[in-house]
């Protein structure tokens, strides 16, 4: 239930990160072979993704998680987190989404890293 737990606050980690555009929190849970697969189907590598977030073509206004469920074994493990996000690009638009992400993470030592979130709606 503890590693359960903690690839479960690495995900909350990750929306910290993404709400305060905090390049160290981003980097502190994705792991170096982080991919992003957007809805679109469009692929953004960990610092792709990091520099989206810092240079204000993603920006990420506020988030209130209605779901946050792990499923760990060993040092590997899915995640599925439904958050209502209020998020827009570099237009300045804002826009509420239900934003599912389906997460593999992977534990390195005893942190746990987001390797995958592919997005979809819920």
């Amino acid at each position: 239930m503890e590693e359960q737990r903690k690839a479960e606050a690495c995900y909350l980690t990750m929306y910290d990160g993404m709400l305060g555009k905090d390049r160290k929190l981003l980097e502190a849970v994705l792991d170096d072979s982080f991919v992003l697969v957007h809805m679109t189907g469009g692929r953004q590598t960990r610092e792709e993704f990091i520099k989206a977030v810092e240079d204000g073509v993603l920006n990420y206004y506020s988030a209130e998680h209605h779901l946050v469920q792990a499923n760990v074994q060993d040092i590997a493990g899915t995640l599925c987190g439904q958050t209502l996000v209020v998020a827009g690009g570099k237009d300045g638009g804002k826009t509420a989404w239900r934003l599912q992400l389906d997460c593999t993470l992977i534990c390195k030592g005893d942190e746990w890293k987001l390797t995958e979130a592919r997005a979809s709606t819920y």
